[in-house]
């Protein structure tokens, strides 16, 4: 399978140029909150998208049906399928689907109707509250806005989501149930109540007087992450249909590991068995070898307990060569993105392989002695990455892996 296509709505950037542009600056899409006042909350910052017009990509009368986690996934996916110079033709209709990621849904939409209930009583609450805030609208919304007809499936394991989806549409084309599928993952909690969530969870940083410096994943002093919101998508096409068409092909999609710590409701286990053991699944499932990879763009959330756990999970892997492998989080440009962050790490991987360049981790100042691998501290470097590897952990201890690796015809 080959990966053809790519749209991406993020903080640092909207499209596929302007993100890749931004990767390479190592950019900070961290600042304030301005969606809403935040300033009661512990954390008062996020990783917000600026100046996106959900009317660039979907009729008004649709955009104020959507949920903004919803308006980007279409978004994200009509730029892919752009990208990707692709038709949907009558006959790929059928053969054609879509799976998404998303690990809370439509928020935002659940509490503007919550208001209104309370204040007004349930005349108030909108015909469109459940289609608008239930979290499977993500691929349907796509499917809908796109007219595919193919397998359509909507994966919520929380911040591993989006790359459970790339991997189960990967399946599904290697299956022979469709010909191209659409993947990625979307969200848009950055609201009040999904910001009095996490911060009573006391999980992300406090580091309200310097927001462009509070993400800062293997730092010695990171102190939780910071919200994000944005999502990625990619279209995936089996070779023979690409090469049918003459496509542009990115990368090859090679291997896909997933496993359960079995462990704890938030924390991952502090062996790192599993992560550890869903990355050796993947790159079994590639055929590949430990001393193949080149890059991983870790999961690295700037918590204290992931990023210790990652790098352990990674040294059991990939032991000596632990030590020669690029490892980088772009989390500390985009903030977390929950859901839809799987899809577009992936998509900072397609770019390390495609352009030679690994993105960088940025506000790395203070060295852990307990991690100690090479995190491409703030710049961003050159590189030949031939194959990279994606990991995403969620709560509920989902693990999930995916490899990708330069195509060679």
């Amino acid at each position: 399978m080959v990966i053809t296509g790519i749209g991406v709505v993020s903080p640092i950037g909207i499209g596929r140029q302007a993100y890749f542009d931004a990767l390479s600056r190592g950019k900070n899409g961290i600042d304030r909150v301005t969606s809403f006042d935040a300033s009661p909350f512990r954390t008062q910052m996020a990783g917000e998208v600026k100046g996106f017009d959900p009317e660039a990509y979907m009729g008004p009368r649709e955009a104020y049906r959507m949920d903004r986690f919803a308006q980007f996934a279409v978004a994200s996916a009509r730029q892919a399928v752009e990208d990707a110079g692709l038709t949907i033709s009558p006959e790929l209709r059928d053969r054609a689907g879509v799976v998404m990621g998303c690990g809370i849904g439509g928020i935002r939409t659940l509490e503007e109707q919550a208001k209104g209930l309370h204040v007004e009583g349930p005349r108030r609450v909108s015909p469109f509250f459940v289609p608008m805030m239930i979290s499977n609208m993500s691929s349907g919304q796509v499917a809908i806005s796109l007219n595919l007809r193919g397998p359509n499936i909507t994966l919520t394991t929380a911040c591993a989501a989006s790359t459970h989806a790339i991997g189960e549409a990967f399946r599904i084309i290697a299956r022979g149930e469709a010909d191209v599928m659409i993947a990625g993952g979307t969200e848009a909690a950055v609201t009040p109540l999904g910001f009095a969530g996490f911060c009573a969870l006391r999980a992300m940083s406090r580091r309200n007087d310097d927001p462009t410096r509070a993400m800062r994943p293997f730092d010695k002093d990171r102190d939780g992450f910071v919200m994000g919101e944005g999502a990625g998508a990619i279209v995936m096409e089996s070779l023979e249909h690409a090469l049918s068409r003459n496509a542009n092909i990115y990368a090859e999609m090679a291997g896909y590991g997933q496993t359960c710590d079995a462990h704890h409701i938030v924390e991952p286990d502090p062996t790192g068995e599993q992560p550890a053991r869903a990355m050796a699944l993947a790159l079994r499932d590639a055929g590949l070898t430990p001393t193949d990879v080149d890059y991983i763009n870790a999961h690295g959330t700037s918590t204290v307990l992931n990023d210790r756990c990652e790098t352990l999970a990674i040294k059991r892997v990939f032991g000596s060569h632990a030590y020669k492998l690029k490892v980088s989080s772009t989390k500390g440009m985009t903030g977390h993105l929950l859901g839809a962050a799987g899809a577009v790490e992936a998509i900072a991987c397609v770019f390390a392989i495609a352009t030679g360049i690994v993105p960088p981790t940025i506000n790395y100042e203070t060295p852990d002695p307990e991690l100690d691998l090479d995190y491409v501290p703030n710049s961003a470097v050159k590189a030949d990455v031939r194959v990279a590897m994606s990991n995403s952990f969620g709560f509920g201890g989902h693990n999930a892996v995916i490899v990708m690796k330069r195509f060679e015809p």
